[in-house]
């Protein structure tokens, strides 16, 4: 994954947007106020955190240019908790406007830059613009199948899935390793752990799992010395904060 241009992430960007954007067109107010699998949150959370993420990315990028490092969310975690709050139980109207306009915003900025300047550095996780620009694209794909639209797990690219399974092996704990073995796919193993468990199952769920989401396809099995074992307890999504 890590072998993906800026181009090419720019378009996966524009796909990402532009599949949010085409599932929201139908949503009415009351489908707003609906639940979703994450705690506490409806649609409407995951639409005002998908607009907050937006222009999130595009401050960082923005204030990169200026020669600035600035806080991922304004106002810090804090910040970003009460922006949600506040903004979830808009209409469904306001919701398409408010992400139409952060995407254009954050869209813009990103597709301006010249190659080096992907490489500025940004607070996100210690790192650079393109991290932001990766993590955009993680927030978009995954929080389009929170919204139970009718685009889940299982319609995420074998590069994106692959790309999680990079991303998020820092879930795995320090003393698990896990062996992933998606079905017609080669062998993959992340952690390195005393305590080895292997994971078989469609791509999707695979990744769908170490994502903290719901796999769909019910392919899942995990081993343990030949014994059929529970799916191992996975450590908290990395932090936006944490240094990388």
């Amino acid at each position: 994954m890590t072998d993906i241009s800026n181009a090419q992430l720019m378009d996966r960007l524009k796909i990402a947007a532009d599949n949010v954007g085409a599932k929201l067109g139908s949503l009415t107010d009351a489908d707003v106020l609906e639940p979703t699998d994450l705690p506490g949150w409806t649609r409407g959370h995951v639409l005002a955190h998908i607009a907050h993420v937006s222009n999130a990315v595009a401050r960082q990028a923005e204030y990169a240019l200026r020669g600035e490092v600035i806080e991922f969310y304004d106002g810090g975690q804090g910040g970003r908790t009460q922006a949600i709050e506040m903004n979830a139980g808009h209409s469904a109207a306001e919701h398409r406007e408010y992400i139409s306009a952060g995407f254009t915003r954050a869209l813009t900025v990103l597709d301006g830059l010249e190659d080096a300047q992907w490489e500025l550095p940004i607070s996100y996780r210690n790192g650079t613009v393109r991290d932001g620009a990766l993590a955009y694209w993680r927030e978009l794909v995954i929080h389009l199948a929170d919204l139970q639209l009718g685009r889940g797990p299982e319609t995420w690219s074998k590069e994106f899935c692959l790309y999680l399974f990079e991303f998020l092996a820092d879930r795995v704990p320090a003393n698990v390793k896990l062996k992933l073995l998606p079905l017609a796919l080669p062998p993959m193993t992340i952690g390195s752990g005393q305590n080895s468990v292997s994971v078989q199952g469609m791509l999707t769920d695979i990744a769908a799992w170490l994502s903290g989401r719901t796999p769909t396809m019910g392919s899942l099995r995990a081993e343990a010395a030949a014994d059929s074992v529970e799916l191992p307890k996975l450590l908290p999504w990395p932090s936006a904060f944490a240094a990388k």
